[in-house]
């Protein structure tokens, strides 16, 4: 099983700029953040998300993910619904009781719909996360932070630790399955037990991450890391009008999601 989530197609987001694709993360961020409504968070930015994920052929990643995305809006949408307690009353859920004491909730129209919305709002700054990772590779990444402004060593930092997470859950498989051929059985017991089986694993984990940093900090300054502040690049990006047009299209969705939040629309309704 692969442990990145790149996938190498030949699309016109694949070929964007990098500083294009990291601006596209920021206003796809941006324009969930500032609305509540369902239907709004789906139309336009949800329909776009699944037409790009089509397009890039991204489904299997989501497919990975799929269990996710499902815990993810089934547990906020309850847990809002819990405790969003806005509107006229549709019906009354119990929770328990014990004894003479009862504990119920009110479930509204406004706490459903915030619910739901905050789950669909959850999955997409997740989905977002996925399509960028599927159409990104880690150089065009640093790239593009670096043509951002943003620090050299800030840049490097965060693109270093997406490359270093799968190395470790890759060494984590590695060594859950080489101490099953030993005969080990981490499906034995209930499941604190399975949990607490896990515990062995996390020690050589931890000590091949201190091996593999103490590596890279010999690697990286043998080659000098840090002695400049504008490091130069192998490969460069040349500006193509599809990223101008591509920026164009971003600004205009983020400033129309903004206007949503403006006037209202992106709003779940009256909060009385």
């Amino acid at each position: 099983m692969p442990i990145y989530l790149y996938i190498d197609r030949g699309t016109f987001v694949h070929r964007l700029h990098p500083t294009v694709k990291v601006f596209s993360l920021f206003v796809m961020f941006w324009s969930v953040y500032w609305v509540d409504n369902p239907i709004v968070l789906l139309v336009p930015i949800g329909v776009l998300m699944l037409w790009v994920a089509q397009l890039t052929d991204s489904w299997p990643n989501f497919y990975r993910l799929r269990w996710l995305f499902v815990i993810l809006i089934f547990t906020t949408t309850l847990m809002w619904m819990v405790f969003y307690q806005r509107g006229t009353p549709l019906f009354k859920v119990e929770l328990f009781h014990w004894g003479s004491h009862h504990v119920a909730i009110d479930v509204t129209w406004l706490s459903i719909k915030f619910g739901i919305g905050r789950g669909i709002k959850l999955a997409e700054l997740l989905a977002a996360s996925v399509l960028f990772l599927s159409t990104t590779k880690i150089e065009e990444f640093t790239y593009g932070l670096q043509r951002m402004r943003v620090p050299y060593r800030v840049s490097f930092a965060i693109s270093l630790s997406f490359r270093l997470v799968p190395l470790f859950i890759d060494s984590a498989v590695t060594i859950v399955d080489a101490q099953r051929l030993r005969g080990y059985d981490f499906n034995q017991g209930g499941p604190l037990e399975r949990v607490r089986r896990y515990v062995p694993v996390v020690i050589p984990v931890f000590m091949g991450a201190l091996r593999k940093a103490n590596n890279m900090a010999m690697a990286l300054e043998a080659r000098g890391f840090g002695f400049s502040h504008e490091p130069t690049t192998f490969i460069e990006y040349p500006v193509t009008a599809a990223d101008v047009i591509a920026f164009a299209f971003l600004v205009g969705l983020g400033a129309l999601y903004f206007m949503f939040y403006w006037t209202g629309v992106g709003g779940i309704g009256p909060m009385k």
